[in-house]
């Protein structure tokens, strides 16, 4: 009984607020929701990807959450950590509000396939401490027999939500939390290192919320169609939060349905009148590639507003595309948005200005590739078109950096990208040095301070932000930076047999220089008809001829097969790896010289082996008894 009359008081207190977002919790906010909207629908998810619909109004979703909470506060769990395995769908949204009304830190995470290697989850589990697990039944049944393999992950308490009743829900006792409160770890994906837990706030997330909701307009009537998995920043905080936060409805899919059949993504657009969606240059390049003219002819975009692009290198080859393809469809250039950001800010820094077209900088190459920006007079081989990703919005304060003088850049001058604002989260969790590090730069000739070193490298034009790579995958050869992006795209355009996005170039040190390396997928249909030569030469030809490099060594690998992070960004650092030990799929490889690359191979495997068999020593050593 006393659990229902702390939360009338609760209730009562929140029913007596103004209606602003601005200092509510999510905890806050979705009960609100619930008094206020009870019975309009917040989530629908498509199971199939096309019209099986299964919904879930506000009122039903604090149910849920509290439901939950409640079993979660039985069990002690306040204050603990919680890995979240599902797939798309409304158990998730329904198990990260319940973990959030519990006081339990969720950690979303990528649900392992049957028979996966569970690397990635157990270094999550590990880093984060995590003491239970919430799932589906479904889930557990698919990873039970890797599970007895992985003594710390079967160390977890696992709860399967889905058939859990909402009997519990007057037993959740409300807790006192604020905008500093930590609601949830975002594991990063990894795509330059190990995956580190960010630490983000209640206050994080509305006050990106907030930024989100006015820069791209929304309004009550607003609808938002999202593919994007929820256990990344761009669909958990885009897709699931900021619904929430405009108080509007939104559709969800999963990612799967849209890598399987692009179509179904601008289908529900189509039907479902969505205002709002998007995602990184990838889907839209897919929908131009693989929805027929016949498809195109069944679709009306007329509705969309905000076509948001961010989380990859934007193109304006592919925004030009798109808009050609889809223009017949009712797609105005001007819905297209892109924007920067990532999960170290909560997710967006930059964004332009709803209904503004695109701002497109044409830009020297050779220029760039001296970290300095000279504008061309014309397009053509030697000069490259950027796409703007918007000025930074409120609050928000870019600047571009010097990152080994640690000084401001001059005008037209690429440097590292900090960023400083109520939207830079609060860390890393348990990493107080890298969180130093990373989250409390200096600049050194201002003494101003304390930025976010995101690590990626840019410039500012007129007040509008343009990104040209990451500081880590730069690849820099006779003196001159390369950007692995450009030469990927290069590579996979070079011969139909190459899949699009689905390649990685690095450099390999031999003999004491940089030599290039490229590891490419084949697509399916032509890895009986491959005619290596052909391809190996039009790749040499095409890098050579556009960006005045020599190859050292291509590696063809099977279709499915290049390292990736769970959110489908190209894993250079790992392909790398994989080269020098030998473990890609590999199909077809060449080499200018193949002896050379022998030695080269035996040489660090030699090495490798010399530092496990160290690290085995060491380890022996720190033993008890030894």
């Amino acid at each position: 009984m006393n659990q229902v009359v702390a939360q009338a008081e609760w209730l009562d207190q929140l029913c007596t607020q103004d209606n602003s977002n601005s200092e509510l919790t999510l905890v806050d906010l979705l009960r609100k929701r619930a008094i206020q909207q009870q019975s309009q629908v917040a989530y629908t998810f498509l199971v199939d990807g096309e019209t099986q619909e299964v919904s879930l109004s506000y009122k039903e979703l604090d149910q849920k959450a509290r439901s939950l909470a409640a079993l979660l506060q039985s069990m002690k769990a306040t204050g603990e950590r919680a890995l979240l395995l599902y797939p798309p769908g409304l158990e998730f949204i329904a198990a990260f509000f319940g973990c959030v009304y519990a006081g339990v830190t969720a950690v979303p995470a990528y649900p392992p396939r049957r028979n996966q290697r569970m690397t990635r989850l157990q270094a999550i589990v590990k880093d984060a401490q995590a003491s239970f697990a919430l799932t589906t039944t479904s889930v557990l049944t698919n990873i039970e027999h890797s599970l007895k393999q992985e003594p710390e992950l079967a160390a977890l308490h696992y709860i399967a939500t889905e058939n859990l009743t909402n009997n519990f829900a007057l037993d959740w006792e409300p807790l006192k939390i604020s905008s500093d409160t930590l609601a949830f770890l975002q594991y990063t994906s990894g795509s330059t290192g190990t995956p580190k837990g960010v630490m983000v706030s209640h206050g994080n997330l509305l006050h990106n919320c907030a930024l989100i909701h006015k820069c791209f307009g929304h309004q009550p009537h607003s609808l938002g169609v999202i593919w994007l998995p929820p256990y990344h920043d761009m669909g958990l905080i885009g897709g699931v939060l900021q619904p929430l936060y405009g108080g509007f409805p939104v559709i969800l899919m999963s990612p799967e349905n849209l890598l399987k059949k692009p179509l179904r993504w601008l289908a529900a657009i189509s039907l479902y009148k969505g205002t709002t969606s998007g995602g990184p240059n990838f889907a839209y390049e897919l929908c131009v590639n693989k929805i027929t003219d016949e498809q195109r002819a069944t679709l009306d975009l007329s509705s969309w507003q905000v076509a948001f692009n961010g989380a990859e290198p934007i193109r304006a080859e592919t925004l030009e595309r798109f808009v050609a393809a889809f223009a017949p469809c009712g797609f105005r250039r001007e819905a297209f948005y892109p924007c920067y950001g990532m999960a170290e800010t909560t997710l967006i820094v930059s964004g332009g200005h709803a209904s503004v077209p695109p701002i497109l900088q044409t830009v020297q190459k050779e220029a760039l590739e001296q970290n300095r920006v000279v504008t061309a007079l014309s397009e053509d081989s030697a000069s490259q078109t950027m796409v703007g990703c918007g000025q930074p919005l409120q609050d928000m304060e870019v600047v571009i950096a010097n990152p080994e003088t640690m000084t401001c850049c001059k005008p037209n001058e690429i440097g590292e990208i900090w960023v400083s604002g109520a939207s830079v989260t609060q860390g890393y969790w348990n990493r107080p040095e890298q969180t130093k590090q990373t989250f409390q730069a200096q600049l050194l000739d201002t003494q101003s301070g304390s930025f976010l070193r995101t690590g990626d490298l840019g410039f500012l034009q007129n007040g509008e932000l343009f990104v040209t790579g990451r500081i880590k995958d730069v690849i820099i050869i006779r003196g001159q930076n390369h950007y692995p992006q450009d030469i990927e795209l290069t590579v996979e355009r070079s011969h139909p047999a190459l899949r699009a996005g689905c390649g990685a170039v690095f450099t390999v040190e031999v003999k004491g220089e940089e030599r290039l390396v490229v590891v490419q997928e084949v697509e399916r249909s032509y890895l009986r008809k491959l005619n290596v030569n052909e391809v190996v030469g039009n790749i040499r030809h095409c890098v050579t001829r556009h960006h005045g490099l020599q190859i050292y060594a291509v590696v063809l690998i099977r279709t499915g097969t290049i390292c990736k992070t769970s959110s489908n960004k190209i894993q250079r650092h790992a392909s790398r790896a994989a080269f020098i030990s030998g473990s890609l799929d590999v199909v077809q490889d060449w080499s200018e010289n193949p002896e050379s690359k022998r030695e080269f191979l035996q040489l660090h495997s030699d090495v490798d082996s010399l530092l496990q068999e160290l690290q085995e020593t060491q380890a022996r050593k720190t033993m008890p008894g030894n």
